[in-house]
């Protein structure tokens, strides 16, 4: 075991994992991380805290992971490489785990130019690769970047993100390699609706073994309105939305779409269990924490395992 995290523990017992998102609120409320942890508690087996998603100030990931590890729901703190360079990083870490947090979520970050701060200065000191890496030195080797030891080191199971619909799609797959060969334990997918590409994609993940060095949970979520779908379809780089989607979302009876959106992700969730090699799911509802349970009862991932921790040498 590289972190004892109740994610890590399903996972290599060869569970189907459920893991959830949390949006921090855009204040220093620490009420509404409790009620949102209400929510998802028992129903996933751990939650990404989201690190100033879309470049938008919210409450630290970090702070608000300790406040839903005190609710009982165990956090994956997501860490952006857009504002922070490498000594923020590793402190930041060295912080988290002495906070009891044992799942960290490595990325780049939205660019800047996208949130409420467009002329902030990002920093990408380092990219999510370079950030995996460093990390499991950390772990792994117990040391910083710069080679000074570590006694007591942070022990993370590691995670990255990856987009199995970008171009050129043949180099997806040679793209995730880079992260499992940079220590990622886990693999977070976007946002899933072409299960038909999706599983392409796996396809060209195993025929380079990669199933067999990583966890890959499949992003999925639910869609509120025919606009989001129409949104996402052409407005969101690197999204895949077929026109059934579409369609589905439009033909929803009035004051229905809701429920059908939730009908798609059960279905689109059904559809991903039967692929090789994909160990779990992502459920992506933020601000919408309730249909979690929902999607969860209905597409036969409840109730959540219990597993007990381990000794970590």
């Amino acid at each position: 075991m590289k972190s004892d995290s109740n994610l890590e523990r399903v996972l290599s017992a060869g569970l189907f994992a459920v893991t959830g998102e949390l949006g921090p609120p855009k204040n220093a409320n620490a009420a509404a991380i409790k009620e949102k942890a209400s929510i998802l508690k028992g129903h996933v087996d751990a939650v990404n805290i989201t690190d100033n998603q879309t470049a938008v100030v919210r409450m630290s990931s970090i702070a608000a992971g300790y406040l839903a590890l005190q609710e009982g729901l165990e956090p994956v703190i997501q860490m952006t490489c857009r504002d922070r360079n490498r000594i923020m990083m590793q402190s930041d870490a060295l912080g988290a785990a002495a906070l009891g947090l044992k799942n960290l979520l490595c990325l780049s970050g939205d660019h800047q130019s996208f949130g409420n701060h467009p002329s902030a200065k990002g920093v990408f000191d380092l990219d999510s690769v370079q950030l995996l890496n460093m990390m499991r030195d950390m772990r792994d080797e117990k040391k910083f970047q710069c080679g000074d030891a570590i006694d007591i080191e942070p022990r993370f199971f590691l995670g990255a993100a990856e987009n199995p619909f970008g171009d050129p799609f043949k180099y997806r797959a040679l793209r995730l390699g880079k992260k499992v060969n940079a220590g990622a334990d886990f693999i977070q997918t976007q946002l899933i609706y072409n299960v038909e590409k999706f599983a392409r994609w796996m396809e060209d993940v195993r025929a380079r073994g990669l199933h067999e060095r990583v966890k890959i949970l499949a992003g999925v979520g639910p869609i509120k309105s025919v606009g989001a779908a129409r949104y996402m379809k052409t407005k969101v780089p690197g999204m895949d939305v077929p026109d059934e989607i579409v369609a589905r979302m439009a033909g929803a009876p009035k004051g229905q779409a809701k429920k059908v959106g939730i009908e798609i992700v059960v279905d689109i969730i059904k559809a991903i269990k039967e692929i090789p090699g994909v160990a779990g799911v992502h459920i992506m509802a933020i601000e919408w924490e309730e249909a979690v349970p929902e999607i969860c009862e209905a597409a036969g991932l409840a109730p959540r395992p219990v597993t007990e921790a381990v000794a970590v040498g």
